[in-house]
């Protein structure tokens, strides 16, 4: 196994290369290496799995229950959300059932609901039903005045987005195949059976690809030479509030959704905060993931409403994110057999939900334009760090500590991020290629003060991490 950050690609010709190492790019890859024989390469522009459009998102862990019915979106994020619950529950990864009230604030919004409910039992999800004023009041008594209604969805779910795409790399490279960070490609030709991909550190050469390039999947795609969508980031602003406002919210309230996405929404997260956004900003730049004055007013806007007592509590951060957005309704995900070549492109946020389903899909996918694939193995299962807040971590755990006293010294105390974490994190599968890296991986530096006192302890632990070769 490899996980290389620097240096020419390895001089072989791979049977498949991922290109994108976020949340469906390393769930492609651990796809593949079920299947013994291959040699298969996962590259990415950046220095480190997870850095795109995966790693800020809602964080959510749909049904389904409204992709439009009949679409490939439907179907693999149906399919995505029971395979991802259980590989959830085998590998650690913190999950916690806890619905989503679609709620409606007008006769425009309350007349809409049962159209949405029908949608649902299309899409195959029979669990939904409507809710009267009384009842969304009496599941919600934080709730602002006013609400008409509501559809109750009680499969919705939040999850930790980071320790899923990081589990999918870590079983991905430990079955064998390289990782390469810090590995952008800017150009693609052919030399007889093999793609020739010419990158930041030089040429990789490869028999099949597979472009899982998330909002640049348009611009690998016309390296192919097609030209059958176009990336449209939507930015999604995004407020953190403290945990002290995990009591105001029980589920992830819902407004009715627009052509433009689902809307503004407040949810708990799994680290035992709350979120409110996104919004939902079409912009021409793929970097543009700045926050602005104006899209956190219009959140405190609408937040007012949905859960006014929310506006009171503290902040501990906001974030923005872009999403591959398409002038399609559907995912974007083709077969070029002539070229040995997957298109992956228009996944949008349902992304996270779906990604064990497409990996599946696009491995038959592969298959199809002639890939010859040995019998799927079992790939030795993974145990992730807990980042949940519901579930036990190592501070809290009396026998962790008496083994290894690390896990009772506390460096960050917002989040109660012990010294044994970060050591762990640092010598990881995939350790991080960045303090921003290592918060993923810890939460350390990801609570109220923002690393103001922790900081400094965390960067000289990731250096000295870094500077042992494990950082």
């Amino acid at each position: 196994m490899a996980v290389v950050r620097r240096g020419a690609p390895p001089d072989v010709t791979y049977d498949v290369t991922v290109i994108g190492a976020g949340v469906v790019g390393t769930a492609v890859a651990r796809e593949l290496a079920r299947h013994p024989g291959l040699r298969i390469a996962l590259v990415e522009a950046a220095d480190d799995v997870g850095e795109g459009t995966s790693k800020a998102n809602t964080a959510i862990l749909h049904t389904g229950f409204d992709a439009v019915p009949g679409s490939l979106e439907s179907r693999l994020v149906r399919e995505g959300q029971a395979r991802l619950a259980v590989y959830a529950a085998e590998s650690g990864i913190p999950v916690e059932p806890v619905g989503a009230l679609l709620v409606a604030w007008d006769d425009e919004q309350l007349a809409a609901l049962p159209q949405l409910l029908a949608k649902a039992e299309r899409n195959g999800y029979h669990a939904a039903r409507l809710l009267g004023p009384a009842e969304v009041r009496a599941r919600e008594p934080h709730l602002g005045p006013g609400a008409l209604g509501a559809l109750d969805v009680p499969g919705e779910s939040i999850i930790c987005p980071w320790t899923t795409t990081l589990a999918y790399a870590t079983q991905a490279v430990r079955a064998g195949v390289d990782l390469l960070l810090n590995c952008r490609v800017g150009r693609v030709s052919s030399s007889g059976e093999a793609h020739l991909l010419t990158t930041g550190r030089g040429t990789l050469r490869t028999r099949y690809l597979v472009n899982a390039a998330g909002l640049h999947a348009d611009t690998v795609d016309r390296l192919l030479g097609h030209d059958a969508f176009t990336v449209t980031p939507r930015r999604g602003q995004l407020i953190v509030y403290d945990k002290l406002a995990r009591d105001l919210v029980r589920h992830i309230l819902l407004p009715v959704p627009t052509a433009l996405g689902k809307g503004v929404l407040v949810a708990p997260t799994v680290h035992g905060n709350v979120l409110l956004g996104p919004t939902a900003e079409e912009v021409d730049d793929k970097s543009a993931t700045g926050t602005t004055a104006e899209g956190i007013a219009a959140l405190r806007e609408k937040g007012h409403r949905i859960l006014p007592e929310l506006l009171d509590e503290e902040v501990t951060a906001v974030y923005a994110g872009l999403r591959a957005a398409t002038d399609q309704d559907d995912y974007r995900i083709s077969a070029h057999k002539e070229q040995r070549y997957v298109t992956v492109g228009g996944i949008r946020s349902t992304g996270l939900t779906a990604s064990m389903a497409i990996a599946a899909h696009v491995t038959e996918l592969l298959a199809g334009t002639g890939l010859d694939l040995s019998a799927p193995r079992d790939v030795e299962p993974v145990r992730m760090p807990n980042l949940g807040e519901a579930f036990p971590r190592p501070y809290r755990r009396a026998d962790l500590i008496a083994a290894d006293p690390a896990y009772g010294e506390i460096v960050c105390h917002c989040e109660r991020v012990t010294r044994g974490e970060i050591r762990d994190a640092l010598a990881a599968t995939i350790p991080p290629g960045s303090p921003e890296g290592l918060r993923r991986r810890t939460r350390a530096r990801n609570g109220r003060c923002q690393g103001f006192y922790c900081g400094a302890q965390v960067r000289e632990l990731y250096e000295r991490g870094a500077e042992m070769g494990t950082g």
